[in-house]
C-alpha cells in the first residue's frame, strides 16, 4: 500500500478525488458513482444526503473497500491520512478496518449475528485488533457498553441481539464501531429505523464520543432534518454525482441547486404555518444504466427551461465553489437569486430558520 505523506500538516485527513463506481451486470454498466470528490478533516462531521440510489452508501463501501473487486470498477484516488485505500491490498484494509475506519450499519437485527452473545461480537473485533485476551476483551465489552448507554452492563454483555430493543442494539453496533477508537467512523442511516426519542438520543450519543475521540464521521441519510442537526459539511447527491457541497448552514438556509430545493421542500416540519403543503419533487430518479445527458436532474428540474440553449439536456455543470459553497448548475447567481426567491421564502425558510440559526 502507498503510505504517500502520513500525518502531512494542512493536508486533509481523509481525501477522496474524482471517484467512479461502475457495477458489471446483465443490463450493462451501472455508474454507481461518477467522479465524486470531497474532503474530510478530524473532528468533523460530512452529511452525505440525497434520495434512495443517489450513490451515498457506495461512495462509503468503496471507501472502506467493500466492494467485490472481480464485478466493480474503481477509479480516482482516495486518501485517509495519506495512505492510498483504492490501491491497498485486501489484507492491509482488513487491518484497517474496525481499527482506523469503522462503519455503522443501517440494520442492526441484520448486522449482528444471532448466534453469539453482543459482547462477544463486541469483543471479537477488539481481539482482532489488538491481541487481547478473552477477558480483557470482554472488560473492554462492558466499558463500551457503558459508554454507549447500555444500562447495567456487565450483565447485558451476556444478552443476545435479539434481547436488545431497537435503539439499544443500535447503540450496541456503535459500541462494536467505536471499540477500537477509530480515526474515521461512517454511519450509514444508522437512524432510519428508529422513532424520533431515540434518534435524537443516538445523534446526541454520536456527538458527544466524537468530541471524546476526535473521530470524523461521514453521515450518510436521506432525512435532512438528521442532517441539520448532525453535519458541520453537507454533500448532496443527485444520479451518482455530487450537486451541491458547502456549511451546513449555507446549505439549509441558501441553498444553490434546484434538487436541494426540492429536497427541503418536500421535508415535513412541526414549525410554520400549518395549511403550507409539502411541494415532492416530480418524477422519478435516473437509472444509473443509462443516465440522462447533461445535468442528471434536468429532466426533474423546474428551471431546466431558464437555461438558454438547452443546455441542461446536453452539458454537464461543473461544480464550482470559490467561497466553499458551491452547485453544479447552469444557472447563474442572478438567476437563482430571480428564480429562488419567492420559491425559498414561501416554502424553504420557514423549515429551516430554526436549524441554521444554531449552524
Amino acid at each position: 500500500m502507498s503510505t504517500g505523506t502520513q500525518g502531512n500538516a494542512g493536508a486533509p485527513f481523509l481525501s477522496v478525488r474524482d471517484l467512479r463506481v461502475r457495477f458489471s451486470t446483465e443490463d450493462g454498466v451501472v455508474r454507481a458513482v461518477d467522479g465524486l470528490s470531497f474532503d474530510l478533516e478530524r473532528g468533523r462531521t460530512l452529511g452525505i444526503v440525497g434520495e434512495s440510489g443517489s450513490g451515498k452508501s457506495v461512495t462509503n463501501l468503496a471507501i472502506l473497500g467493500l466492494h467485490d473487486r472481480a464485478r466493480t470498477d474503481l477509479d480516482g484516488e482516495v486518501l485517509l491520512d495519506g495512505r492510498d485505500l483504492l490501491g491497498a491490498t485486501e489484507r492491509e484494509l482488513e487491518r484497517l478496518r474496525g481499527n482506523t475506519m469503522s462503519m455503522i450499519f443501517q440494520d442492526a437485527l441484520a448486522s449482528l449475528s444471532p448466534y453469539h452473545t453482543v459482547g462477544a461480537q463486541i469483543g471479537e473485533t477488539y481481539r482482532k485488533h489488538t491481541g487481547a485476551s478473552r477477558h480483557e476483551a470482554r472488560q473492554r465489552a462492558v466499558e463500551m457498553l457503558r459508554r454507549v448507554g447500555i444500562p447495567q452492563p456487565d450483565v447485558r454483555v451476556d444478552d443476545y441481539p435479539h434481547q436488545f430493543s431497537g435503539g439499544m442494539r443500535q447503540r450496541a453496533m456503535i459500541a462494536m464501531a467505536l471499540v477500537c477508537d477509530p480515526e474515521l467512523l461512517i454511519a450509514d442511516e444508522p437512524t432510519t429505523a428508529l422513532d424520533v426519542t431515540v434518534q435524537a438520543q443516538i445523534m446526541d450519543l454520536l456527538r458527544n464520543l466524537q468530541q471524546e475521540f476526535g473521530t470524523a464521521i461521514i453521515f450518510i441519510t436521506h432525512d435532512l432534518g438528521v442532517i441539520s442537526g448532525m453535519a458541520d459539511d453537507v454533500l448532496v447527491m443527485y444520479g451518482g454525482r455530487c450537486v451541491e457541497k458547502g456549511r451546513r448552514a449555507e446549505v439549509l438556509g441558501a441553498p444553490r441547486h434546484p434538487y436541494t430545493l426540492g429536497l427541503l421542500g418536500s421535508m415535513p416540519s412541526l414549525h410554520g404555518p400549518v395549511d403550507v403543503p409539502l411541494s415532492p419533487i416530480p418524477g422519478l430518479p435516473p437509472s444509473l444504466l443509462a443516465p440522462p445527458p447533461g445535468c442528471r436532474f434536468h429532466p426533474r428540474c423546474a428551471f431546466a427551461e431558464k437555461v438558454p440553449d438547452g443546455l441542461c439536456a446536453t452539458r454537464q455543470p461543473p461544480l464550482e465553489a470559490p467561497d466553499g459553497h458551491g452547485a453544479a448548475c447552469h444557472l447563474t447567481a442572478e438567476q437563482r437569486r430571480e428564480y429562488f426567491a419567492d420559491y425559498a421564502v414561501e416554502q424553504v425558510d420557514w423549515r429551516t430558520r430554526e436549524r441554521t440559526a444554531h449552524a
